[in-house]
């Protein structure tokens, strides 16, 4: 009897860390999930960060525990997936020089500003949530400058750390960083904000292989041979979740951010909206990030107030109240600004209808970045497939089809790790496919959308 074969997927949230397993036929065969700590935030600089050693502690502690699950099994590849533009710097050894800053954080304000003066205007490096500026903060607050310091991002670094070589990052995750997904090389002008190229970890596909699990994590697992390939953003792997193909298809990811990307044939850039494309084989996924989503309902409401009220929702009988629900001040997408405050008020008696209302704001900011998306470029929204926590709240997805007014559908699979296991299970034929007829060097800037 032949040994079965799996391949893993990781997906480092901003809550917990999810392990996935599968075979070579989408079947599950184990998954588990270890929490992690809320990240450090500070109230008067926009700072959101976390030391990187919980990531690895929570990362170990999952796969000791899948690896119980998956005796008698051959382990082939891992995949990592992480949250955009959460960043730190370490040394060639892997040794982090810094905290890691969130995807969130936006205190690099003034290194975004010398972003902006030489960035082009499409550029998704552009913005200080970005890791551009955050990679040149922390550079600076160095107590002396190492010219060794390697920025990598949250899956790179976990990637370096199962592997012990700490010198990839993928195409997804460097595209804040200054990477040019069409060109495929660092961009040029990174220079004009003083960023040595050399210093920079090399880019290649998700799905690429990167090295073999260490000998002592091997032992540890019992899963010699097992090889790393290059991962993605946390967004893209819930997007590989569900399969999709069709170019015109949206996928929101509704966790503690709400992410919309829809399949495209071209790449879509307008920074000013917070607009970005992301390579997927040869084709793009075109999408955004908000700072809004699922993390805003937890100062309000806990883990019980929320499954009731999301049984009370009424999708036929809108409140009316017109929210932005942010957790904190600043917003990426689809409004680009980083002191934008949230919007909370008038707040009713009514508890059922105060939460109605948060989930109705997050529709509209839904609806309004594929609104924006088809303005600037993007194919129209034929169907929206969700994956995250939100994707099980029936209610909120007929609400949520009223608003955007094309079919909405829980995916078969929403979970980012198990894209990210589909990653590892298809890395070579997914970095093959990454390889389409020459383009040109720069994408034209979109028509900008209308008032």
């Amino acid at each position: 009897m032949s040994t079965r074969q799996a391949f893993i997927g990781i997906d480092v949230g901003t809550s917990g860390m999810r392990a996935c397993a599968i075979d070579a036929h989408d079947a599950v065969l184990a998954s588990v999930t270890t929490p992690l700590p809320a990240p450090e935030r500070g109230t008067a600089d926009k700072s959101v960060q976390q030391d990187p050693a919980l990531w690895w502690q929570a990362l170990c502690d999952a796969l000791d525990k899948l690896a119980a699950s998956l005796r008698n099994t051959q382990v082939v590849r891992i995949a990592l997936d992480g949250t955009s533009s959460t960043l730190l710097l370490c040394k060639p050894d892997g040794t982090p020089l810094t905290p890691a800053l969130m995807y969130n954080d936006a205190r690099a304000l003034q290194a975004a500003e010398r972003v902006s003066a030489v960035a082009p205007q499409h550029s998704a490096a552009r913005g200080a949530s970005a890791s551009l500026a955050k990679y040149l903060y922390l550079r600076d607050q160095l107590d002396s400058p190492d010219s060794a310091a390697i920025p990598l991002h949250q899956a790179d670094w976990l990637t370096g750390k199962l592997s012990g070589q700490f010198r990839y990052s993928d195409e997804n995750n460097a595209l804040k960083l200054g990477y040019d997904p069409v060109a495929r090389q660092w961009s040029e002008w990174l220079a004009d904000v003083g960023v040595d190229l050399t210093a920079l970890p090399e880019i290649v596909a998700p799905g690429t292989p990167v090295g073999a699990l260490s000998d002592e994590l091997a032992t540890r697992w019992h899963w010699p041979g097992a090889q790393l390939v290059a991962g993605t953003t946390d967004s893209t792997a819930g997007f590989l979740a569900t399969g999709a193909t069709q170019v015109g298809t949206g996928v929101t990811s509704l966790g503690s951010t709400l992410v919309v990307k829809v399949l495209s044939n071209q790449p879509v850039f307008d920074a000013d909206h917070g607009i970005y494309s992301h390579r997927l084989g040869d084709r793009w996924l075109a999408g955004g990030a908000s700072n809004a989503g699922g993390a805003v309902l937890k100062p309000f409401f806990n883990h019980c107030d929320i499954n009731r009220y999301s049984r009370l929702l009424d999708p036929d009988h809108p409140t009316g109240l017109d929210y932005y629900p942010l957790p904190a001040p600043g917003e990426r997408f689809p409004i680009a600004d980083p002191a934008l405050a949230p919007r909370l008020t008038p707040r009713p008696a009514s508890e059922r209808e105060f939460f109605q209302a948060i989930l109705e704001g997050l529709a509209n900011i839904e609806a309004e970045g594929y609104r924006l998306l088809r303005a600037c470029g993007a194919p129209v929204v034929k169907q929206v497939l969700t994956v995250g926590g939100g994707a099980h709240n029936r209610r909120w997805e007929k609400l949520r089809a009223k608003k955007l007014g094309v079919p909405v559908s829980q995916a078969l699979h929403s979970e980012a790790a198990f894209g990210a296991a589909r990653l590892a299970r298809d890395g070579g034929e997914f970095s093959a496919s990454a390889n389409p007829p020459p383009e040109p060097t720069s994408p034209s800037p979109p028509p900008p959308p209308p008032a």
